[in-house]
């Protein structure tokens, strides 16, 4: 018996960065965002004879053992893994662990949080858990941000576990996922519209929410202003997809990026910069770095008779184009014989 799952990454438009505490308790957050078909994957293989629990990252070509409660002690090393497995009460049952992503960590796309809440759905799956898809999002936040203490928001939990183009909203007590019913035209559009550009570098994405955190609790006035109209924005964008305002939306993708990189100042980068204003000078009317900012992938928005100029101005510098679809289903898991 194998059983597999996988969960999507995801773009997110407008609002990260309000969806990290304390903001959401005191202010009320809200984002934009929708999931691409780029996955993490997790499988796993029930042993017979061994109650020890074997992880093999495919990606790093890396095999953990853990055999009991001290083995998966926070050491640095595949942490995330570990907390889910105790978390889920998985410690002793011999199984084989399989994990695998369509992309790095750093990206800016939430893998680091995708890859949690795939695992959480694969034990789920095998050990017959009886969660909810708001209990799994919570779950996975609470084992990253409060449990392993990871600096970050909340918003790529849910994004991986629903799928689809959210509206959500991160309140004191709660959050509200507010899926989108946009016609297929309007996505088929949208996505026409958008260029994915890996910038060439990754980014550790702790020292930069910190430094919006601190800004927000000191109550700079920049950053607590930035942050306000940048959910402000949010709205303006989820509606401008709803109507089929597809050119509002780019320009208002523009005036996010310009928000965003109020709150601190690494989320931006001189080569960011130039890789944007190129995109912009050829046409593009607004883009946005994905994640916390530093580096990973930017998004732009560009007319369809200005794509191909843009996209090889972007590559003539150094990024790279990246093809991409929505993906409208979230986490899934499976078993085979």
């Amino acid at each position: 018996m194998i059983i597999r799952s996988k969960a999507p990454l995801r773009v997110s438009f407008a609002g990260g960065g309000t969806d990290v505490s304390p903001y959401p308790e005191e202010r009320g957050g809200m984002v934009l965002s929708a999931t691409i078909n780029r996955y993490v994957y997790s499988s796993l293989i029930p042993l017979k004879e061994k109650s020890e629990i074997r992880v093999n990252s495919l990606d790093y070509n890396k095999v953990v053992k853990y055999g009991n409660k001290k083995d998966l002690r926070y050491n640095g090393e595949l942490d995330l893994v570990k907390s889910v497995i105790r978390n889920m009460n998985a410690v002793g049952k011999g199984v084989n662990i399989y994990i695998h992503s369509d992309a790095p960590p750093g990206s800016g796309l939430g893998s680091s949080s995708t890859m949690v809440v795939c695992l959480i759905g694969l034990l789920k799956h095998w050990l017959n858990k009886p969660l909810t898809n708001y209990d799994i999002s919570d779950l996975a936040y609470r084992i990253e941000r409060i449990e392993l203490g990871i600096k970050g928001g909340r918003q790529d939990q849910y994004a991986a576990t629903f799928g689809g183009f959210n509206f959500i909203e991160f309140l004191k007590n709660t959050v509200i996922v507010n899926p989108l019913k946009i016609p297929d035209d309007v996505i088929e559009e949208l996505n026409y519209n958008l260029l994915l550009c890996y910038t060439g570098k990754t980014r550790l994405s702790a020292h930069i929410i910190e430094e919006q955190v601190e800004g927000f609790v000191r109550k700079k006035r920049d950053v607590v202003a930035a942050m306000d109209e940048l959910k402000e924005i949010t709205i303006q964008m989820k509606n401008a997809l709803l109507q089929a305002r597809l050119g509002d939306f780019g320009r208002l993708l523009h005036y996010s990026w310009e928000h965003k990189k109020k709150m601190a100042r690494k989320i931006t980068a001189p080569f960011i910069d130039e890789m944007y204003d190129i995109a912009r000078k050829n046409g593009a009317f607004g883009g946005k770095i994905l994640g916390a900012g530093g580096g990973g992938y930017l998004l732009v928005f560009v007319p369809f008779d200005k794509r191909r100029r843009v996209a090889e101005e972007i590559e003539k510098f150094g990024g790279q184009v990246v093809d991409f679809n929505f993906e409208f289903r979230g986490l899934r898991t499976w078993q085979i014989k």
